[in-house]
């Protein structure tokens, strides 16, 4: 058996006076997805929360999270705003060999004249119920293929293949030819944390050029832990980075990340990511921002020991290498 959440979305929508809103159950979304391909086996459908992702909670990720279990397959219908973030936060809660979970959305509304929510979920289903999705961890599914939680980013507002996974792709693919995986996501050997996560503990710094000393003050000014978002592999103006240094060294818990998309977080430039990292900062290798955001507070539930098992973590998940390279000497 197949558990399905429905949580609403774009996917649940439909169009009104005021714009789109949730109007659709789980067992509507099944009802169409069951006219794309059959339904490789029982589904038991449960409506959680019938809201646009935008509108979600931390306390309505921890308690998605808790309802997922551990003995069964789990669909989640979920807008498609926050889908990397959830389905990111519930895989630091879960282990590899925990049955998988797996999201799934639409761009288009259910009252759409050619919705796309059909066919993902269908596509979800059956990739819930394959074989080949044991051991795959938390995943998402979105037109026609699946794609690693750790990793997954949402890169077009409207496009029907409006999900990536930029360095990583998808590991499998689901459509008339059948469930094909051709690889295997990198998974940590468990959880990242057992406990529920504190996320409005860790803000969001974005580096700009020009930027002024008011967002950076009032990230300094108060206790909370810090993500980075940089420049390029991971940089700040110089004085930014000054001040930055300062903060790690006094025990503030940072993590450093890129605003490009893609590619690894690294600290290379002397005034920049360089001072960042001697300080203590730790890199993000490949993660966005949202999801560091989750993995920092995930890690900061193991006190002092945050660092060590963020680090860990994060090698693990193939976000960064076990060593950096440094360059060649002659």
């Amino acid at each position: 058996m197949i558990i399905l959440l429905a949580t609403g979305g774009t996917i649940a929508s439909v169009d009104g006076p005021a714009g789109r809103r949730v109007g659709r159950a789980g067992a509507e979304l099944l009802t169409e997805a069951a006219k794309v391909w059959p339904i490789p086996q029982q589904v038991d459908v449960r409506d959680t929360r019938a809201l646009v992702s935008s509108a979600l909670t931390a306390a309505d990720v921890q308690e998605l999270a808790r309802h997922c279990g551990n003995s069964r397959p789990v669909v989640i219908t979920h807008g498609t705003d926050a889908m990397e973030e959830t389905a990111f936060a519930i895989s630091l809660l879960r282990g590899p060999t925990d049955p998988p979970v797996v999201f799934t959305g639409a761009q288009r509304p259910f009252d759409d004249p050619s919705p796309d929510g059909p066919r993902n979920l269908a596509a979800a289903l059956a990739w819930a119920g394959s074989p080949e999705a044991r051991g795959t961890g938390v995943s998402v599914v979105f037109g026609d293929e699946v794609l690693p939680a750790i990793g997954v980013r949402k890169t077009h507002t409207l496009s029907l293949t409006g999900f990536s996974a930029p360095g990583r792709g998808p590991f499998a693919v689901v459509d008339e030819g059948g469930v094909r995986k051709f690889a295997a996501p990198e998974l940590p050997t468990t959880a990242l944390t057992n406990a529920d996560l504190e996320i409005e503990g860790v803000e969001v710094l974005s580096v700009q050029l020009g930027m002024t000393n008011r967002s950076l003050d009032a990230a300094l000014a108060s206790d909370a832990a810090l993500v980075v978002e940089g420049m390029g592999a991971g940089n700040a103006p110089p004085g930014v980075t000054a001040r930055l240094v300062t903060a790690v060294e006094h025990g503030r818990p940072i993590v450093v990340t890129s605003r490009t998309g893609a590619g690894a977080a690294v600290g290379l430039y002397a005034g920049g990511g360089a001072d960042l990292a001697r300080a203590g900062a730790v890199f993000a290798g490949d993660l966005s921002t949202s999801h560091a955001r989750w993995a920092l507070a995930a890690a900061l539930s193991h006190g002092q020991r945050w660092k060590v098992r963020l680090k860990e973590w994060l090698r693990q998940a193939g976000c960064v290498g076990a060593e950096p390279l440094a360059p060649a000497q002659e």
